[in-house]
């Protein structure tokens, strides 16, 4: 395994980490068993930064993940977690201020049972009011900070220019930023940013290499935020790949493990299969076959759609607010 400093902090973080979305069934089935194995094969495999939120299942991935790690010593792993998103009922689900997000805190480190996290993150910040993330919500995490609860603070969405303007404009210390879908076949936008966040020594994560789903044979689940065109499109790619009996997602995760500027990249395995096959194409690259099918992919399909939905679940919450308030 690779290990990469996390921007300024003192935290030297495994390349690949390990996403904690699919230890709830908030993206699909969740199976306790499966989901404690697959974190200690994790960790045996040299993995050692793990990431959650009480978003994931509201308090099923943290609990899970608190499970897998009982016993095994503290300083043998990093954890991440976030606060500002929460439950399923969208009058419910955000919740950006003092004292929603210092009870949060506490509730986390109940549920994972340890005594601080590596990283507290602010989740999801395009949802929430700009103002209030500065001047409540990160001064609630530097205080959590200095009470020795969490080591450092991060931000994490899909708007790289609302992160970058929170870094510009905080006066509490970012120490990392979380971009989603901005580093893959699809999109690559993350690169335009990397070096001013470096310049800030601000950490770069990021996460969902294949799209959410989007960049691999199967193709995406009913829930994907994408455009009916930007999935068929997916859907024709993985359909030459199976043709060629390659695996999309293999070529997707090779592009985004093998762009600069990176210190880790949040992996949401659901399975040990899935674990091993990526750990393979970071340690020893594509295929020859596989090589001519990702030329012959970026050949083929580069900037043939707009291809992000960085607003379609923005727009979707606050049209389900608007009913929701009107049927009250």
């Amino acid at each position: 395994m690779r290990y990469n400093q996390l921007g300024n902090t003192a935290l030297n973080v495994s390349h690949i980490s390990l996403g904690g979305a699919s230890f709830s069934s908030i993206y699909g089935s969740f199976d306790e068993q499966r989901s404690l194995d697959l974190i200690t094969e994790a960790l045996n495999r040299g993995i050692n930064y793990i990431e959650t939120g009480p978003w994931y299942g509201q308090g099923s991935s943290e609990r899970t993940i608190g499970k897998a790690l009982k016993g095994k010593p503290r300083e043998s792993y990093y954890i991440g977690s976030k606060v500002g998103r929460y439950e399923k009922d969208p009058m419910k689900m955000f919740d950006f201020s003092t004292e929603k997000t210092l009870a949060a805190v506490d509730n986390t480190l109940q549920l994972l049972g340890v005594e601080y996290v590596d990283l507290i993150q602010v989740h999801d910040v395009t949802f929430g009011d700009v103002d209030v993330i500065l001047n409540e919500t990160l001064p609630a995490l530097e205080q959590v900070v200095k009470h020795g609860k969490a080591r450092y603070i991060g931000v994490a969405d899909y708007d790289l220019d609302l992160m970058k303007e929170i870094v510009d404009e905080s006066k509490v210390p970012i120490s990392t930023v979380l971009s989603y879908a901005k580093s893959t076949l699809i999109d690559n936008r993350l690169q335009n940013y990397t070096k001013f966040f470096k310049s800030r020594g601000v950490g770069v994560i990021n996460a969902a290499a294949t799209g959410m789903g989007l960049l691999c044979n199967a193709g995406p689940q009913s829930w994907h935020p994408a455009s009916d065109d930007t999935k068929a499109m997916c859907c024709e790619a993985a359909q030459m790949c199976m043709e060629r009996n390659v695996e999309l997602a293999r070529l997707a995760s090779w592009f985004s493990l093998n762009q600069p500027g990176i210190d880790t990249h949040i992996c949401g395995f659901r399975t040990i299969d899935q674990l091993d096959d990526t750990i393979s194409v970071l340690e020893q690259g594509l295929s020859q076959q596989e090589n001519m099918i990702l030329q012959e992919f970026q050949k083929r399909f580069h900037g043939r759609l707009p291809l992000q939905w960085d607003k379609v679940e923005l727009q979707t919450y606050k049209a389900q607010k608007a009913e929701l308030a009107k049927s009250k």
